[in-house]
C-alpha cells in the first residue's frame, strides 16, 4: 500500500527544505513553491475521502514501523470518521491561506514560507498519530512556526502574545505529558508491557479515581487549545497581534485540535471520568457560548470580534461532545468543520480591509458596500453562515448540536439558544457597522474592490459554505460508524455507573421518595 498519510505530512516538509536552497531575493518564486506545495498536499489527500470506507469504526489507510522499541514507541498513522475531515480541512484552509497571503507578508518572505510549511506537516501529524510520543512530537512542533509566526510577523504588541500564547499553551502541554508517562507506567504495571499505543488505552480498565485525575490533566491542555472559558484569555491578544496567515490558521485549524483531543483521548480513555464531569463541563461550555457572544457584542475591534465569536462557537462543539449522543457528538464535528470554514473567511475578510486601510477599528469604516459591491456579497454569506442560517454550513451543525444536547439535558439546550441569538447579534451589528451608512471617511471612497487572487482564494470557501448547508450527508456518512462506536462506550460507561452500588442505593432512595 502507498504510505499516503506519511507522504500527505512529508510533502510539506519537502517544500520547506526546497525553500532552504532558493535566494531570499526570489520572493515570488518562494511564494510559489509553497503554493505549488500546498496544492500538491491537498491533492494527495483527496483519495482519502474517495478511498475511506463507510460503515466500520476501524483505523484506515494505517502504517505502523518500530521506531523506538525499547519505550513501546512506533511510527503509527491512521484515520477514522472523526480525524479524515480534520486532515482534509487543514490541507484545504493551507492552500486558502497561501493564496491569500501572496502580498501581505513583504519581510522574511522566505523563513516566513518554511514556517508555514512546517506547521501544515505538524498539524497534519497531530490528526493522524496513533502513538503519544509521535503525536505528542507533532503536538510541541506545531507550537514553534505559530510562535514565530506570531512573534516575528504580528503586531505592536506580538511579544507580549507571543508569549502568552506560549505560556499558556506549554503549560497544558506539560499536564498532558505528566498524565501519558501516568497512563505509559499503569498499562505496564497491569499487562507487563511498554506501549504508547493509543487505541490499545482505549480498552485499558484504570482505577476510577486515577482515571478522573488523568481526565482532568488531559482536559486542561484541551481546554487551552480549544479554547473553552475561563481558558481563552490568550486568544483575543494571539488574533489581534498574529498576521492574516496565523489568525486563519489559528482560528480554522489548532483550535480544532482541542475537540479532537476530546474525542480521540478523553471520551475513549477516561470514559467513567467524562460521564460523571459532564454536567460541569456542559456548564463551563455553556457560559463560554454566552460570554464568548456577549464578548463579541461589546469589541471595537474586528479581529477581536471574531476572536470571541470562535470562545462562544467552539463552546457549541464542547456541549455536543459531552452530550454523548451520535447527534450531539456528529453534530459537534460537523461545526468543527463548519467553523474552520466561516470563521477562517471572516479573518480573510478583515485581512482584505485591514490591506487597505492599516486599521481593525469598526468606527474607521462605513459605507463600504458602495465601493466594494462585490467583497459586500462574499462578506454577507460568509456573516449568515456564522449565524447559523438555514442553507448554510452553519445551520446544519448547531441544529444537530442542538438536537443532540436536548435529547441529553433540555435545560442545557434553552440556554445554549441564547448564544445562537447573540451570534446573529453582533455579526449584523458588525456587518451594518461595516457595510452601511454613509462613506464618512474620505479614505474609504477610494478603496479597490476584490481582486481576481482575492476572488479565486474566496470562493472555494463561498462554495463550501453552500455545499455543506446545502447536502452535509456525504460528510455525516463518513463519521456515522466512527460517532456511533464512541456513543456506544459512553452509554457502557453511563450503564457501570448506574450498576455501581452508591449509584443503586441513590436511584433506590429516590424511588422511594417518589413512592
Amino acid at each position: 500500500m502507498f504510505p499516503i498519510l506519511s507522504a500527505v505530512i512529508l510533502i510539506p516538509l519537502i517544500g520547506a527544505l526546497t525553500l532552504l536552497f532558493v535566494p531570499k531575493k526570489s520572493e515570488n518564486l518562494i511564494r510559489g513553491i509553497t503554493l505549488l506545495t500546498a496544492i500538491i498536499d491537498f491533492a494527495v489527500s483527496l483519495p482519502l475521502y474517495c478511498d475511506f470506507k463507510e460503515g466500520t469504526a476501524a483505523m484506515q489507510f494505517a502504517e505502523r514501523i518500530p521506531w523506538i522499541p525499547s519505550w513501546g514507541a512506533e511510527y503509527s498513522l491512521g484515520l477514522d470518521g472523526i480525524s479524515l475531515f480534520m486532515v482534509l480541512l487543514t490541507t484545504f484552509s493551507c492552500v486558502v491561506v497561501y493564496l491569500a497571503t501572496w502580498t501581505a507578508v513583504e519581510k522574511h518572505v522566505k523563513e516566513f514560507n518554511i514556517a508555514l510549511l512546517v506547521l501544515q506537516a505538524a498539524m497534519v501529524g497531530v490528526f493522524c498519530a496513533l502513538d503519544f510520543v509521535l503525536f505528542y512530537v507533532f503536538w510541541e512542533l506545531m507550537l514553534i512556526p505559530m510562535y514565530l509566526l506570531i512573534g516575528i510577523w504580528g503586531g505592536q504588541r506580538r511579544i507580549y502574545a507571543t508569549v502568552k500564547f506560549f505560556i499558556y499553551t506549554m503549560g497544558g502541554s506539560v499536564l498532558m505529558l505528566f498524565a501519558i508517562l501516568v497512563l505509559y507506567f499503569q498499562y505496564h504495571a497491569a499487562t507487563g508491557i511498554y506501549t504508547f499505543d493509543i487505541l490499545k488505552y482505549h480498552s485499558f480498565a484504570m482505577d476510577k479515581t486515577l482515571q478522573f485525575w488523568l481526565f482532568l490533566c488531559f482536559f486542561i491542555a484541551f481546554a487551552i487549545k480549544v479554547p473553552i472559558w475561563p481558558f481563552h484569555t490568550w486568544l483575543p491578544d494571539a488574533h489581534v497581534e498574529a498576521p492574516t496567515a496565523g489568525s486563519v490558521i489559528l482560528a480554522g485549524i489548532l483550535l480544532k485540535m482541542g475537540t479532537y483531543g476530546f474525542l480521540r483521548f478523553s471520551l475513549p480513555i477516561f470514559p467513567d471520568a467524562s460521564v460523571s464531569a459532564a454536567w460541569w463541563v456542559s456548564a463551563v461550555a455553556i457560559i463560554g457560548i454566552i460570554f464568548g457572544a456577549f464578548m463579541a457584542l461589546a469589541q471595537d475591534d474586528m479581529k477581536k470580534l471574531v476572536a470571541y465569536s470562535s470562545v462562544s462557537h467552539l463552546g457549541f462543539v464542547v456541549l455536543g461532545t459531552f452530550a454523548f449522543t451520535l447527534r450531539g457528538i456528529s453534530g459537534g464535528i460537523m461545526q468543527m468543520i463548519n467553523h474552520g470554514i466561516s470563521t477562517g473567511a471572516l479573518f480573510l475578510i478583515v485581512g482584505i480591509l485591514y490591506e487597505r486601510r492599516h486599521t481593525r477599528l469598526i468606527a474607521e469604516y462605513g459605507g463600504i458596500a458602495k465601493v466594494m459591491p462585490k467583497f459586500a456579497f462574499i462578506f454577507i454569506i460568509v456573516a449568515l453562515s456564522s449565524m447559523g442560517m438555514p442553507l448554510t454550513n452553519g445551520f446544519i451543525g448547531e441544529v444537530m448540536i442542538l438536537i443532540g444536547v436536548f435529547e441529553a439535558n433540555s435545560v442545557y439546550a434553552a440556554l445554549a439558544v441564547v448564544g445562537v441569538l447573540l451570534g446573529a447579534a453582533y455579526m449584523l451589528w458588525l456587518f451594518r457597522r461595516v457595510m452601511f451608512g454613509d462613506l464618512t471617511n474620505e479614505k474609504n471612497k477610494t478603496l479597490p474592490d476584490l481582486s481576481a487572487r482575492e476572488l479565486t482564494y474566496m470562493a472555494p470557501l463561498i462554495v463550501m459554505i453552500f455545499l455543506l448547508g446545502v447536502y452535509p450527508n456525504p460528510v455525516i456518512r463518513k463519521m456515522d460508524a466512527t460517532v456511533a462506536n464512541l456513543v456506544a462506550t459512553m452509554e457502557k460507561a453511563k450503564v457501570a455507573r448506574l450498576a455501581h452500588p452508591a449509584a443503586l442505593a441513590a436511584n433506590l432512595d429516590m424511588d422511594k421518595k417518589r413512592d
